[in-house]
């Protein structure tokens, strides 16, 4: 007897399943019922498609709840932008957000609406896409290469020339015309006249890295500068800078040829990098497994092999949907 296979639902079958779950949890009339025993007996790709959407509607609560808040952050910082004398209290937008965030993320995660990126390239001049690497000449032939989905805004002017980092990392390899190199970056500045070097944007702030030459790092307004030279590294945030400690340049810098280097990273920095490379989202819900430590070498152009192959190793979940949205837990 040749084993049963396994029917494979078609897209439009997934979404019939998740319109008729959506459905049936808004108390359904008895016609209601009856057309869909119908639909479920129709085809056997029909059960298999509402067994998926069952799953995912139980896995979709939780991460509904963490991306609506990002959203609502992002919003609510766009809002501010626009007329800093209205405040409005994010919660409202988190509940609001909240409510409609399950059949959001699985009707409609494919459109890849993800308010903090569009607000960034708002009021940018070069942009990467997620998993593109991206070489920018800017107008005085210095070069920028863009981390995958990353930022940057351009002002030369007043005898300055400024970068503003919105979003994700960029390599900087700085033409020297004798006027200074000012890269802004949260609150603090990266000053060179010219050298090599990476501005890394962070959950709480940013990181220098220096390649060669020598940059001056202040972690805010009123701050010491800190000079970094060759092979040295500092992370500042709200205003104040940790002490600068010595790195391998290169193996920091590898994401410029596809691969990302850690050494006792957490799974949250590694999977806040994957995102860059992933066209949808990811969220990481186990806090616990958050913090835990991460060593290695991994190719960035395959976010999802990555995630597998560490889940081999921690044992953690990992849940696909729609296959936009990854859950691990």
């Amino acid at each position: 007897m040749n084993p049963i296979e396994r029917v494979i639902p078609t897209p439009e079958q997934e979404q019939a399943a998740l319109a008729w779950l959506s459905l049936l949890h808004d108390q359904p009339d008895s016609g209601d019922q009856a057309t869909f025993s119908q639909w479920l007996q129709a085809d056997p790709a029909h059960a298999e498609a509402y067994a998926r959407a069952q799953v995912l509607w139980e896995l979709s609560e939780v991460p509904a709840r963490v991306l609506a808040k990002e959203d609502a952050f992002a919003l609510q910082g766009y809002l501010n932008t626009m007329d800093r004398s209205r405040r409005h209290h994010v919660g409202r937008w988190v509940g609001a957000l909240a409510m409609a965030a399950c059949l959001l993320l699985m009707v409609s995660l494919g459109t890849g609406w993800q308010p903090w990126r569009w607000i960034d390239d708002l009021g940018a001049d070069y942009v990467s896409a997620p998993g593109e690497i991206r070489t920018v000449t800017l107008a005085d032939q210095s070069q920028v290469t863009l981390d995958a989905d990353s930022a940057i805004a351009v002002n030369f002017s007043g005898g300055e020339r400024h970068v503003q980092l919105r979003r994700g990392a960029g390599f900087f390899s700085v033409t020297h015309t004798g006027e200074p190199f000012v890269v802004d970056a949260e609150k603090g500045q990266a000053r060179v006249l010219g050298t090599q070097f990476e501005v890394r944007l962070q959950p709480k702030g940013a990181q220098v890295t220096v390649l060669s030459g020598r940059v001056g790092v202040t972690a805010g307004k009123g701050a010491e500068q800190q000079i970094l030279t060759a092979g040295q590294q500092v992370a500042y945030g709200q205003g104040t800078a940790e002490k600068l400690h010595a790195v391998d340049s290169e193996a920091q810098l590898a994401w410029r040829q596809g691969w990302l280097n850690y050494y006792k990273a957490t799974l949250a920095d590694v999977v806040n990098d994957l995102s860059r490379y992933y066209p949808g989202r990811i969220v990481l819900l186990n806090d616990e497994l958050a913090a835990r430590r991460v060593s290695g070498s991994f190719p960035s152009r395959n976010p999802q092999a990555v995630l597998s192959s560490l889940q081999g190793v921690m044992g953690f979940e990992q849940h696909q949907v729609l296959g936009h949205l990854i859950i691990l837990r």
